[in-house]
């Protein structure tokens, strides 16, 4: 048994998430998770809603509300449709919580006092309209190392290195179309050319990544430069240190405070376990395990910015120094990224309209529809293309054609022959074979789950739906109704057959493997979901917000084939699945045209 670390990355509160937001972190997190905690392993799985930066300040201005009001709002939707999608944390929280603040300004502080925050005059991009100050992400530019034309103010994504504002070619803010004005500001820069040696270090052990992940990141040291960590803007977290605290205009850069979320996330869990120090077998254990879930576009932060934090923290760097009072914090065991959903052939533009929101997919389809498409047709390995008229099909062909149909006649013969799961008489060699073939597939799905090939596993899964549909065409139990024997062993086969492939399918379809639980006569929790819980703030009472979180400790080592009980009640069942029809694809399109 492990304990594991489940960093989720952390959905940005200026509006609701598309699908593709929950195809790159949420999905496939809570794949893994639901899969690790049923193997048997202690799954702490942590997120939040990342809430701070000049993005939260330009919608808020655009809605004419204050930055808090808009985060709380979108805090609230995110909250509802990860809970909708079934994503099983253990906390779901924010980053304007008072206790996030005292774990950031922890961090600073330590990395500060070990010689890793360095002060010095730099040149920030202003909006000539406004005299607010714009953050890299917001301005965009020709790129001055390879020519792309797109490259942001603080990265190239078709190149990959990193780049100051200033250095673009022909410069635009992406708020107005300006062209920034820069100005001299004094900043502290986090000194990654002195982890270089330990990034390098850490980075060539990690050979269970995936390539692209780990080339990308490899690749990043080449060009190695002090990073910004704090901005000239009056909504973030203040900067710890005398002379700065105090200034209204002084924060702590988002993407500083946004990675360390992970780690205080976990202790906002463990006060609110009531072991504040719990947190610390998933942090301060070298022997625990840590994998963040992210969209490709993250892996700097990641892979080099983060693991820079925790080496500064922990004294790691070239310029040595102690931890704080947290302790050696553990770095990455792997940075999980996926790459990007497309729709329709072209990219998500919340701004042109061109968008699938989780909440308008929710209240129109099943999220297990959702879960099943990303799982086994999504954004793994490279970008791919969501399609209305694949969804379609994958739905009505594999779900409710494929899993759903196994399911529905399987019970229905048990209900309308025996009324009950009926004992088995002696097998054949087709029903051991069966047997023996879902009983093997825990070992290879299980491996593929936790090797993140989550594509593969699902596949796998379905490859033995279709082995056993193959296996009730095969044994015509229909016609057996003359040799009840026979009738009962193999409609107890596949009823064996269907109960354990509900188990290979649920960290993938955590909402219909309580249902196909219950068809089959089970009672209780198979498939814990979580909830949403509203909470006040750990120090401040004034503030309240909701938190998902759950109890899952019911499916602890459920990873196995369990026997089935002859005499469990069986009723007539009614279907798991919704088929759906053709008309959809065009409405759906429509909508997308509409925008």
């Amino acid at each position: 048994m492990s304990r594991i670390l489940s960093a989720v990355a952390w959905p940005y509160a200026n509006g609701p998430r598309h699908i593709g937001h929950v195809a790159g972190f949420g999905i496939p997190s809570d794949v893994f998770s639901r899969y690790m905690r049923m193997a048997g392993h202690d799954v702490l799985m942590v997120s939040g809603t990342d809430e701070h930066g000049t993005p939260i300040l330009v919608q808020a201005d655009k809605e004419g509300v204050s930055a808090q009001e808009l985060a709380d709002r979108y805090n609230r939707v995110i909250v509802e449709d990860l809970t909708q999608l079934g994503l099983s944390y253990d906390l779901f929280t924010r980053t304007t919580t008072r206790n996030h603040y005292a774990v950031v300004q922890e961090m600073f502080r330590t990395v500060h006092k070990n010689g890793y925050m360095v002060e010095r005059t730099t040149m920030g991009a202003v909006s000539p309209s406004t005299g607010r100050t714009l953050p890299d992400r917001y301005i965009e530019g020709t790129c001055p190392i390879c020519g792309y034309d797109g490259a942001r103010g603080d990265q190239c994504d078709n190149c990959g290195n990193q780049l100051d504002a200033i250095e673009l070619i022909n410069p635009t803010s992406k708020i107005n179309g300006e062209t920034p004005r820069f100005v001299e500001s004094n900043h502290f820069f986090l000194d990654l050319p002195a982890f270089v040696d330990a990034l390098g270090d850490w980075l060539r052990t990690r050979t269970a990544w995936r390539p692209n992940v780990l080339k990308f990141s490899l690749n990043l040291l080449d060009d190695v430069r002090p990073r910004a960590m704090t901005r000239d803007i009056d909504w973030g977290i203040p900067v710890p240190l005398e002379g700065w605290e105090d200034n209204p205009t002084k924060r702590l850069y988002v993407w500083f405070d946004a990675v360390i979320g992970y780690l205080s996330a976990s202790i906002e869990w463990a006060r609110r376990s009531g072991d504040p120090d719990a947190w610390r077998q998933w942090w301060n254990d070298p022997e625990a395990l840590s994998y963040y879930f992210m969209g490709k576009d993250n892996i700097t932060f990641h892979s080099q910015i983060w693991p820079a934090e925790l080496l500064g923290y922990d004294g790691k760097g070239a310029r040595g120094g102690a931890p704080g009072a947290y302790g050696s914090l553990n770095l990455p065991t792997e940075v999980v990224s996926s790459e990007f959903l497309n729709v329709e052939g072209k990219q998500f533009s919340t701004s042109r309209g061109r968008v699938i929101l989780v909440r308008d997919m929710l209240a129109r389809y099943q999220p297990d529809a959702l879960r099943y498409y990303i799982s086994v047709a999504g954004p793994e390995t490279q970008d791919v293309d969501f399609t209305w008229a694949e969804f379609k099909r994958r739905t009505n062909d594999e779900l409710v054609a494929g899993w759903g149909n196994l399911v529905n006649r399987t019970a229905s013969m048990v209900h309308k022959n025996f009324g009950e799961i009926p004992a088995p008489g002696q097998r054949h060699p087709v029903d051991e074979a069966l047997v023996a073939e879902v009983t093997t597939a825990f070992g290879r799905v299980g491996e593929l789950v936790g090797a993140h090939r989550q594509r593969q596993a699902l596949q796998e899964v379905m490859r033995v739906v279709g082995e056993a549909n193959r296996y009730v065409s095969e044994t015509e139990p229909w016609k057996l109704k003359t040799d009840p024997d026979r009738l009962a062993t193999v409609l107890h086969t596949t009823t064996q057959a269907v109960s354990d492939l509900n188990t290979l399918l649920a960290p993938f379809l955590p909402h219909s493997a309580q249902a196909v639980h219950e068809a089959l006569g089970g009672t209780g929790t198979f498939s814990p979901q979580p909830r949403i819980e509203e909470v006040t703030d750990l120090d401040d009472d004034s503030r309240h917000y909701p938190v998902i979180t759950g109890d899952y400790t019911a499916v602890r080592g459920t990873w196995q084939p369990k026997a089935i009980v002859p005499g469990t009640k069986v009723d007539k069942p009614t279907p798991v699945f919704t088929k759906l029809d053709d008309a959809i694809v065009e409405e759906e399109l429509e909508r997308l045209r509409q925008g």
